[in-house]
C-alpha cells in the first residue's frame, strides 16, 4: 500500500468514527416524522419541527416554516417566534420557534400538536399525570412540582416538560438560562 492509499484509508476510517460517534450521542429526530421511542437517545440537538433545527439561522426557519406550504398549518411570525396553527382548529398556537440574535434557539409544541407528532412525544403530549411522563422518559434532572402541575427539566438533554392539570407542552433548548431559572 502505498502512502497516498494510506492516507486515503485512515481518513475514510476516521470520517466513520466521527459520523458513528455523533449517531451515539442523539437519533436524528424530526418530530413529524420519526418515530423515535428511546428516551436514551434523544437529544434536543438532533430534534426538528419540519425540519428546523435548534442553531439553524432566521432564514432557514423562515423559509420552512412559513413559505413552505405544510399541510393544514397556518403559519406566522410574530415577534420572535414563528408560530404554527391548527388550521381546523385555531384555539392556539399548537407549535413553533423562537428566534434569538438571527438562530433559532427555541422549538416548542403543546398539546395541540400531538395529533401531528410521532414517536415518544405523542404520548408525553396525550398524558394525564406527570407520573406517566416520568415512566416514558425517565425521572428528570430537576423537578419542580406544585399543586397545580410540574415543570420536568431533561437538561443534559435540552429540553423541559411542563404539565399542567391536562395541558402539557415541551420545550427544547440549548442553554436557555431563561427555561432553567426557575428551578
Amino acid at each position: 500500500m502505498n502512502h497516498g492509499t494510506f492516507k486515503f484509508f485512515v481518513n475514510v476510517l476516521i470520517t466513520g468514527l466521527i459520523l458513528q460517534a455523533s449517531f451515539a450521542f442523539g437519533a436524528r429526530y424530526e418530530l413529524t416524522r420519526n418515530s423515535v421511542q428511546d428516551p436514551e437517545s434523544i437529544d434536543a440537538v438532533e430534534v426538528s419541527l419540519y425540519q428546523v433545527k435548534l442553531g439553524d439561522p432566521e432564514a432557514t426557519a423562515v423559509e420552512l416554516l412559513l413559505e413552505e406550504k405544510i399541510a393544514g398549518i397556518r403559519a406566522e411570525q410574530e415577534g420572535t417566534f414563528i408560530l404554527l396553527w391548527d388550521k381546523s382548529k385555531p384555539t392556539g398556537a399548537m407549535a413553533g420557534v423562537r428566534i434569538v440574535d438571527g438562530k433559532v434557539d427555541l422549538i416548542f409544541m403543546n398539546d395541540r400538536f400531538s395529533h401531528k407528532v410521532r414517536g415518544i412525544f405523542r404520548t408525553v403530549l396525550t398524558s394525564k399525570t406527570a407520573q406517566e411522563i416520568r415512566e416514558l422518559l425517565g425521572n428528570e434532572d430537576f423537578k419542580n412540582e406544585t399543586l397545580m402541575g410540574a415543570k420536568l427539566l431533561y437538561e443534559e438533554k435540552g429540553f423541559l416538560v411542563n404539565f399542567l392539570d391536562s395541558s402539557v407542552n415541551v420545550e427544547f433548548c440549548l442553554g436557555c438560562s431563561d427555561l432553567y431559572n426557575s428551578f
